[in-house]
């Protein structure tokens, strides 16, 4: 029985990550890698001042990663996926449009 199981497990996973291997699933997995890397940034540059930080780095990843994302959910048809991704691309480039606004006002203040 635990056998059987293992293998059928074992099936399953050369199923999804070797048989239905491709171009698009490379695209997918090269996506989620930079869209986690926006967490990356954002922990590390938090650890380093010793409170939270939201480096704009984490908006690139952010938007970069949503954005390749976005394309794979289009291509895979997935309709949860593409609007989960489509609304969360609008955010990203919204927040980055008003921390490069708010960074070129306090650029622009005579000191």
């Amino acid at each position: 029985m635990l056998i059987d199981l293992s293998n059928a497990i074992g099936a399953y996973l050369h199923e999804v990550f070797v048989l239905k291997f491709q171009w698009w699933v490379a695209l997918g997995y090269a996506a989620q890698i930079m869209f986690t890397m926006r967490f990356v940034v954002q922990w590390l540059a938090s650890e380093r001042a010793g409170k939270m930080v939201m480096p704009i780095a984490f908006w690139f990843f952010s938007i970069g990663g949503g954005s390749l994302l976005l394309l794979y959910a289009l291509y895979i048809r997935d309709p949860v996926f593409i609007l989960g991704q489509a609304f969360g691309n609008f955010v990203y480039l919204r927040n980055l449009y008003f921390e490069l606004r708010d960074r070129r006002r306090s650029r622009a203040k005579p000191a």
